[in-house]
């Protein structure tokens, strides 16, 4: 995954994680924006990943929008992780990829699931969410 603003974080350090800017991460402009534009407010709680899960998914018919917003929605979903389960935390893999690191140490890529709920809406953000802060 290439996620501009991440650049190339580990061009010569191997597999070393870094712990990532939870600010950085969290801004989701094009998920909030679109949201916004819904009358929903992303909040970083549950609940607003339920409200995303309800939208009617308009972003599907172009290509840009729909890539973008996917990587939104992976993030989101991972603000939420890392701001309401104890013990999660961003980190960004030595391939540039960022993922929640539960306490459990089991590592969850949000992002790539961002994607999938973009594209067709399945699983749905909500259910993500049980099921990681279950673990």
């Amino acid at each position: 995954m290439n996620i501009p603003f991440l650049g190339n974080r580990h061009p010569h350090t191997g597999d070393v994680p870094v712990i990532a800017d939870p600010d950085l991460l969290a801004e989701c402009e094009l998920l909030r924006a679109q949201a916004a534009e819904e009358g929903v407010t992303l909040d970083d709680t549950p609940a607003s990943l339920e409200a995303l899960d309800q939208l009617v998914p308009r972003w599907r018919d172009d290509e840009e929008t729909l890539t973008w917003l996917g990587t939104d929605a992976g993030l989101y979903l991972g603000t939420v992780l890392t701001r309401t389960v104890p013990g999660a935390e961003w980190e960004i893999r030595a391939d540039g990829e960022p993922v929640v690191r539960l306490e459990s140490g089991r590592e969850f890529e949000v992002v790539e699931s961002g994607h999938d709920w973009a594209e067709s809406g399945v699983p749905e953000l909500s259910q993500l969410y049980a099921e990681v802060a279950e673990a």
